[in-house]
C-alpha cells in the first residue's frame, strides 16, 4: 500500500509559475496561474522520501463558498504517472528524495477566481485561476502571440473620440496588472447580484466567459447593484469628477474597491467601455474597445431613429431616440457554442446603461457577425446593437401650428467603426466586421433576415436642390473661423429658396446646448445649375462659454423651396481642435532609474489662463500612482505652460505617459509619449 507523503513545508514558486503563466505583472507575492496549463509546487517532505509507485498524496481543490464536484467547483485527485490537461491532475516530475516538484494542472474550462488547494491532510494553498487564451482547449484561446500582447497583455492603448469627421485619438491607461486591480477586479464578480443571489451557481458559471461578460457589462454601471462607475451626461459633475478628467482605469477601480464599492462619480461611454477593457484583460479575455461613430440609440426596436426640427432649422427634443455623435464598447474575443457554428471570435459588449436587458442595464455578448447578417434573435441584444449601426434615419419638420412633415436629409449611422491597432497607434476601421457596404446585395439580404424594411424600400428623392456644410481646413479652439452652407440648383428653372443656417454647442450623445451663431436668409435665388457658398462666422467671443468639455459644435443648414414648399436639412458636427501637448523625455530610459519629462502646452486662447494643472499616470513609469503638477502662474495669451515631471518606470518595455492638461478656460486637453524602457 502507497505511503500517504508528510509535508512539512511548500514553495509555491510564484516568480518562476507567474512568469511561465504571464502574470507576473500582477507581481509575484501571491499564485496567479492560467486554466488548462500546468503550474509547479514544490513540496518539502517532514520524514522519509518520494518513491514513485510507493508514495501518495490526495489532493482537493475548491473555489466559491459551495463547491460542488457537480458543478465543477471542486474536486479531489491523487498522483498519477502524467498529467492530464483535460481535468484536475497532478504528477511528479522530480527524482525521488526529500523534496517533490509537483506539477499540477487544471482544465481548461474550470471557474476563474479564487481557488483553494488541500495538499494531503494538512497544506492549505489559495491561487487564483485566469482565462487562458494561449491554451488551444480554452473558449478564449486567441491564435496570434501579436493580438494577445495588444488584447490581453498591452495596460495602455488608444480610444477614439471627436466625430467621424474628425477623429480624435484619446490614450488610455489601462493598467490591469498594478498593484491591487486584480483582486478588485475578482471583487467586482464576487458583489454581482447573481452571486449574491446563488453564490454556488455563479462560482460555476465563471468557467464560461459569455456569462463573466455578462456580468461585467452589468457591474461596470451601478444602476442595478454595487456596480464600478455611475454615469452623468450633463454639466453638473458636484460630488464627483467629469469623465474626462479621467486618464486611466486604475484610480476608477482602487476607489470602488477601497471605497465599499460605492460608485466612482462619474463615467460616459469611453470610460465605461475602458474599465470594462482593463476588467476583462485582467481575468484573461482580450478584449478591445472600439468607436462608432453617429451611433444610433434605438428606444423602441423599430429600428429607425425620428428627429425633429423646428421651422429654423433647430433640433427639437420630441423623441427618446437619439444619434450620439460616438459611442464605444468593448469586444470580447470567444467561441460561442451555444449558437450554431460560425459565430466564434469578437463579441460586442457594452457596459453603457442604456436600455435593459432581461430587466438589468446590460448589453451583449452578440456576435459580430450576427450583427452583420441581420440575426437578430442570437444572444444576447442583437436588434439593439443592430440599430446602432443600422437605424433608418427619418426627419420631420415641426411647424409652429403643430403640423409635421417629413424632409429630405441625408444622415447615416454607424460611420467609421474603429479600434487601435495591434502593436501601433493606428487606427483599424473595423465597420466591415459589423456591416456590409452600402447598397450591396449582401447588405440587402442582411436588411431582409432582420426585417429591417425602412432600408429596403427607403427611395432617395431628390427634386435637384443640395445642400452641404463645408468648414474651414483649421478650426482651433480660441481662434474665429467660417464655416459655409453650399447650396446648389441641379434643376433646368431658377429657384427662389429660405436659407437658415445655425449653429449650438452640443455634447457628444446628441444633447444641444446653446446658439453659437445664427443666420436666417429669406431671398436666396439660384440660376439653373449655380452653386451659392454661404458663410457663417463663428466667433470665439460667442462660442467659448456655450461650449461643453466635448468642444463640440452642431451646424444645421436649413433649405424651403418656395417653389415646391420642400424642405432639405444638412447637419454636420464640427470638433474645435485643441492644443498639443509636447512631452519630452530627458536621459535614458532604463529600468529603476529616475527619468524626467518636460512636458509643454501653449495657450492658444485671447484670454489668460489660470489654476493650470498637469496630470501624468503611466502603467510601469508612475508607480501606479497619479502625479500632479499645478502652476501657480497665470499663463497669457500665446505662452507656454511648462512643468517637469519626475517618476521611475519598473519594467521595460514600451509604454504609453498619459497627459492631462486642466485649467479655468481649457479644460482636459490630453497628450500622450510612448516611452521605450530598457532594461
Amino acid at each position: 500500500m502507497a505511503q500517504a507523503l508528510e509535508i512539512a513545508r511548500w514553495d509555491l514558486e510564484c516568480e518562476f509559475n507567474n512568469t511561465d503563466h504571464r502574470t507576473e505583472l500582477n507581481g509575484v507575492e501571491q499564485l496567479i496561474v492560467r486554466r488548462g496549463q500546468p503550474f509547479t509546487i514544490n513540496l518539502h517532505l517532514r520524514s522519509g522520501e518520494y518513491q514513485p509507485g510507493g508514495s501518495a498524496l490526495d489532493l482537493t481543490v475548491e473555489t466559491g463558498p459551495q463547491p460542488s464536484d457537480q458543478y465543477g467547483t471542486r474536486a479531489s485527485f491523487g498522483l498519477t504517472d502524467q498529467i492530464d490537461t483535460s481535468r484536475w491532475s497532478a504528477a511528479v516530475t522530480s527524482p525521488p528524495g526529500y523534496m517533490v516538484s509537483l506539477s499540477i494542472c487544471s482544465p481548461p474550462d474550470a471557474p476563474i477566481g479564487r481557488w483553494r488547494l488541500t495538499l494531503g491532510q494538512g497544506g492549505l494553498v489559495e491561487f487564483v485561476l485566469l482565462y487562458n487564451p494561449w491554451c488551444t482547449g480554452d473558449v478564449v484561446y486567441m491564435d496570434s502571440e501579436e493580438k494577445l500582447a495588444e488584447y490581453v497583455l498591452a495596460q495602455d492603448g488608444i480610444i477614439y473620440r471627436g466625430s467621424w469627421k474628425y477623429l480624435i485619438p484619446t490614450p488610455w491607461n489601462f493598467g490591469q496588472f498594478e498593484d491591487g486591480i486584480l483582486e478588485a477586479c475578482l471583487r467586482i464578480l464576487e458583489m454581482n447580484p447573481k452571486c449574491l443571489r446563488n453564490p454556488g451557481k455563479d462560482a460555476s458559471g465563471r468557467k464560461n466567459p459569455i456569462y463573466v461578460s455578462r456580468v461585467l457589462s452589468a457591474m461596470v454601471n451601478c444602476n442595478d447593484d454595487k456596480g464600478v462607475l455611475l454615469g452623468r451626461w450633463t454639466d453638473d459633475y458636484d460630488g464627483g469628477v467629469s469623465p474626462l478628467s479621467w486618464k486611466g482605469s486604475v484610480e476608477i477601480l482602487r476607489n470602488w474597491d477601497t471605497n465599499a464599492c460605492q460608485p466612482v462619480r462619474f463615467g460616459q461611454c469611453w470610460v465605461f467601455a475602458a474599465v470594462a477593457c482593463s476588467v476583462s484583460r485582467a481575468l484573461g479575455i482580450p478584449c478591445r474597445v472600439v468607436t462608432n461613430y453617429n451611433s444610433a440609440h434605438d428606444t423602441n426596436s423599430n429600428l429607425v431613429i425620428e428627429r425633429y426640427v423646428d421651422e429654423n432649422g433647430q433640433l427639437v427634443q420630441k423623441s427618446r431616440d437619439m444619434i450620439w455623435n460616438y459611442h464605444c464598447w468593448v469586444e470580447n474575443w470567444m467561441t460561442r457554442p451555444d449558437l450554431k457554428p460560425g459565430y466564434d471570435g469578437w463579441q460586442a459588449m457594452d457596459p453603457t446603461p442604456q436600455e435593459k436587458s432581461e430587466g438589468v442595464y446590460c448589453c451583449g455578448p452578440i456576435p459580430l457577425k450576427a450583427i452583420k447578417e441581420g440575426e437578430l434573435t442570437y444572444k444576447y441584444d442583437a436588434p439593439f446593437v443592430f440599430a446602432e449601426v443600422n437605424a433608418d434615419v427619418h426627419t420631420f419638420m415641426k411647424r409652429k401650428d403643430g403640423s409635421t412633415e417629413k424632409i429630405i436629409s441625408s444622415v447615416q449611422v454607424g460611420l467609421k467603426i474603429s479600434t487601435k491597432s495591434v502593436g501601433s497607434d493606428r487606427r483599424e476601421d473595423i465597420t466591415h466586421l459589423y456591416k456590409y457596404p452600402e447598397g450591396s446585395d449582401e447588405e440587402r439580404e442582411a436588411f431582409t433576415k432582420a426585417n429591417h424594411q425602412n432600408k429596403l424600400l427607403q427611395q432617395q428623392t431628390n427634386a435637384g436642390l443640395l445642400i452641404a456644410i463645408k468648414v474651414s481646413a483649421e478650426m482651433k479652439k480660441g481662434c474665429d473661423f467660417d464655416v459655409f452652407a453650399v447650396v446648389t440648383n441641379n434643376t433646368p428653372n431658377g429657384k427662389k429658396c429660405r436659407l437658415v443656417f445655425g449653429s449650438r454647442a452640443v455634447s457628444y450623445n446628441g444633447i444641444l446646448g446653446e446658439n453659437c451663431g445664427f443666420k436666417d436668409l429669406l431671398n436666396v435665388e439660384l440660376a439653373p445649375g449655380e452653386e451659392k457658398r454661404v458663410p457663417l462666422r463663428m466667433n470665439y467671443s460667442k462660442y467659448a462659454e456655450n461650449l461643453t468639455e466635448d468642444n463640440l459644435i452642431r451646424l444645421g443648414a436649413l433649405l424651403l423651396d418656395y417653389g415646391t414648399q420642400e424642405a432639405y436639412l444638412a447637419v454636420r458636427n464640427v470638433v474645435l481642435e485643441n492644443p498639443e501637448i509636447k512631452v519630452r523625455i530627458l536621459g535614458e530610459p532604463k529600468e529603476n532609474r529616475k527619468l524626467v519629462a518636460e512636458i509643454t502646452l501653449q495657450n492658444p486662447l485671447p484670454v489668460p489662463l489660470q489654476n493650470c494643472c498637469f496630470t501624468v499616470e503611466g502603467s510601469n513609469l508612475t508607480g501606479g500612482q497619479i502625479i500632479t503638477e499645478k502652476l501657480n502662474s497665470t499663463v497669457e495669451p500665446g505662452q507656454d505652460a511648462k512643468v517637469k515631471i519626475y517618476f521611475t518606470p519598473t519594467h521595460s518595455g514600451q509604454r504609453k505617459l498619459v497627459v492631462d492638461f486642466d485649467s479655468n478656460k481649457l479644460c482636459h486637453v490630453k497628450g500622450y509619449r510612448n516611452v521605450i524602457i530598457g532594461k
